[in-house]
């Protein structure tokens, strides 16, 4: 059993179709390039869900889990979203770090934005975790095919010219996605439009909260300690992040889940993480 096997377990969406069109131990690759690029990490993520006018649960609780190992190593960390997720980031981080709230505007408004924001934090390393990406006609298309534009700020435009970047997806049209964009949509199941926009490794998973959580523990391996924080502690988030309007993502409601699956579910996943590890000898 390896990291990539738990995060991309219990597949409903068919993202497994494009494992062989990555690297076997693409968690190992994203997490030697976070690793080998120390100071601050931005890490951008919230997607907005048009059935519910909110953002959804999958994404902060990944981008959290992220940014809490990155901390614990030494790094900075910046997190990115927009309206519609920065009050659950900011309360999830409180002052540990900095949540930005990227403006929802047009291009040349956000490429100053994402230019001022890159010479103010000088990130050596960006990560997207669940953050809705670009057409190649410049349009943000959810699931269903609705092109959520007007509710999406263009984060994607950080990305653009870095050269140490790292996109975590589920469904084909998450920033990042843009590495398998003539794949993606010969799997029925995912988009057909998807993200064209590319980052520098590639990390796939069933959920993305799960692929963020596998980037740690293969971040984890390499340092020889396990950095994941606990299932208790995502419970904590998700349900907190719903308290505040956060819902899950596949049905548009004020559920306790991420993607369809439960509290319980998601926890067993991390579960199986920290038993790998410590399968492996990595304590806490």
């Amino acid at each position: 059993m390896s990291i990539e096997d738990i995060i991309l377990g219990h597949d409903q969406r068919g993202i497994s179709a494009l494992r062989p069109h990555l690297p076997e131990d693409f968690c190992d690759q994203a997490a030697k390039l976070v690793l080998d690029h120390p100071g601050t990490a931005m890490i951008a993520t919230g997607f907005y869900i048009a059935a519910a006018d909110a953002a959804e649960t999958d994404g902060p609780p990944g981008a959290i889990a992220i940014g809490d190992s990155l901390q614990l190593l030494g790094y900075e960390v910046v997190y990115v979203t927009d309206v519609h997720a920065e009050s659950l980031m900011t309360a999830a981080v409180g002052s540990q770090a900095s949540v930005v709230d990227f403006p929802i505007a047009d291009l040349q408004a956000s490429e100053k934005f994402a230019g001022e924001l890159l010479s103010q934090f000088n990130p050596s390393v960006i990560i997207s975790i669940e953050r809705c990406g670009p057409t190649q006609d410049g349009a943000y298309v959810n699931m269903r095919e609705r092109d959520i534009s007007s509710h999406t700020a263009m984060v994607d435009r950080l990305f653009a010219a870095h050269p140490s970047t790292v996109g975590i997806g589920d469904g084909g049209n998450e920033i990042g996605m843009g590495n398998l964009a003539s794949v993606v949509p010969t799997v029925p199941s995912l988009v057909r439009l998807p993200c064209a926009t590319t980052t520098t490794k590639l990390v796939i998973s069933s959920v993305s909260n799960w692929g963020g959580y596998g980037l740690v523990a293969a971040m984890s391996r390499r340092v020889r300690k396990d950095l994941l924080f606990s299932a208790e502690r995502e419970e904590e988030l998700v349900r907190s992040m719903v308290d505040m309007g956060a819902v899950d993502g596949t049905t548009g409601l004020s559920d306790y889940k991420v993607d369809g699956f439960s509290l319980e579910e998601n926890g067993r996943v991390i579960t199986e993480l920290h038993n790998l590890l410590a399968e492996e000898r990595i304590s806490r």
